[in-house]
């Protein structure tokens, strides 16, 4: 069987190529987590330039800092990921991070990773003249409570190099679980509703 499609061009293939590249995907999209893991392992090697910790240790402090206020793996994941796109989308990491996610997570903590950069902005808005209150735009969103609570918690309080955080080695399982969903799956996904940001 070839393994090539018949097409040149995407409007002329076949059901049976069709048929077949989704059959060679299946491998691809299996190995989605460890794709995300190993850039999450480079940003070992990238400090934030002028900050105090790498890329990585902002990540863990972030995920482990949800974990112990009892998040679960939706909310600990999108702590580990939030800053995911920032190395190829520094102006837009917000947004990118977010589809990163947004396929095997709930709505609104996709919602809360896609809109955190501008709730970030409440802590130094001030000091380039913007506007620090710009996420109030959002007041009224059902996810504004739980944006800004990642921020205060979980995301600007996470520069600190004497902090313990957890390996990302700890995080693995986890995020290869999340990783492992179906895509949009609607269970998981659960359009509209707001979901407790530590357990009850």
């Amino acid at each position: 069987m070839s393994k090539t499609v018949s097409f040149t061009q995407m409007k002329d293939g076949t059901r049976e190529d069709y048929e077949m590249l989704e059959r060679l995907e299946k491998p691809f999209l299996q190995l989605t987590a460890e794709r995300v893991l190993e850039e999450l392992r480079r940003q070992e090697h990238i400090t934030l330039e002028g900050y105090k910790v790498t890329r990585l240790e902002h990540a863990l402090q972030s995920a482990t800092r949800a974990e112990r206020d009892g998040a679960d793996s939706d909310w600990i994941v999108a702590a580990l990921l939030h800053d995911i796109g920032d190395g190829l989308a520094p102006q837009n990491h917000d947004r990118m991070s977010a589809e990163v996610i947004r396929p095997f997570v709930r709505w609104d903590v996709a919602w809360v990773v896609e809109h955190h950069g501008i709730f970030q902005m409440l802590y130094y808005g001030h000091h380039y003249n913007w506007d620090r209150n710009a996420r109030d735009r959002y007041r009224d969103h059902p996810c504004f409570d739980s944006c800004a609570t990642f921020c205060e918690r979980w995301d600007q309080s996470s520069f600190d190099p004497e902090y313990d955080s957890q390996p990302l080695g700890h995080f693995e399982p986890m995020v290869r679980d999340v990783f492992a969903r179906k895509a949009y799956a609607a269970d998981v996904v659960r359009e509209g509703y707001v979901s407790p940001m530590v357990a009850a």
